[in-house]
């Protein structure tokens, strides 16, 4: 299945254009819609146009779970990205942890969006079979001027609805990793790992399914070599 997907994704993301051509400067009118790509080959110009109803430039984990929303709105949805395939960055650059939500300050829109994110991720990954795993972690103190630390860490993610998290002392903690040397820990178990890979992987099924079950619509993703963000 999900090497099936990888093929389907780079047939997509090429196909699309009929020109053979190298973007080295992009140009979106928002006005009508309208994507224009210009290049240069052989001397002369060359012009690939698409008209969609939304654009979404990146084919990281945001840029993904965003045209996969609006694919299952109904939106016809054109994704840009300048690498060869999705995820690239800092998607595939990461520690893939799932936070609980013990850092943020409370009523925050990260502490939010952290906290209703976990739930909606865990979820998402157990109806989609993704590979993760609610691990736990444990927020070590490792001398008695970093208690202070932990105290405020575990005033935090209380106030902003984490569950479970416990205050261990230097004895439990180590007992569980004995590897560790601390004199006291936050343990927080709503933390967790996740394959992030597969992740964006169904992401792309789900856009491209999608986009595929509607006879009036299509959903592209096409790659724009050398593709300049606008400052």
């Amino acid at each position: 299945m999900l090497a099936s997907l990888c093929r389907k994704w780079t047939r997509l993301s090429t196909g699309n254009l009929k020109p053979t051509w190298k973007l080295v400067n992009g140009d979106a009118s928002s006005s009508s819609s309208r994507i224009t790509a210009r290049g240069v080959s052989s001397g002369a110009e060359t012009i690939a146009k698409e008209r969609v109803d939304t654009v979404v430039i990146g084919a990281g984990v945001v840029g993904l779970a965003v045209a996969r929303e609006l694919s299952l709105r109904g939106r016809e949805v054109l994704i840009l990205d300048s690498a060869s395939t999705f995820g690239t960055v800092t998607s595939s650059r990461n520690s893939e942890v799932v936070h609980a939500g013990i850092y943020y300050p409370p009523n925050s829109l990260k502490a939010k969006f952290c906290v209703r994110g976990r739930e909606l991720l865990y979820r998402y990954c157990s109806e989609h079979e993704i590979s993760h795993k609610k691990i736990g972690k444990l927020v070590v103190a490792t001398g008695s001027s970093e208690i202070p630390k932990l105290d405020l860490l575990m005033h935090l993610g209380t106030q902003n609805g984490v569950s479970g998290l416990r205050m261990l002392e230097g004895f439990e903690a180590m007992r569980m990793e004995p590897e560790l040397r601390c004199v006291k820990a936050l343990q927080s178990p709503e933390s967790g790992i996740l394959d992030t890979h597969s992740f964006m992987l169904s992401l792309v099924g789900w856009i491209i399914t999608t986009g595929r079950s509607r006879e009036q619509s299509r959903n592209l993703l096409i790659q724009y070599s050398g593709f300049k963000r606008s400052r």
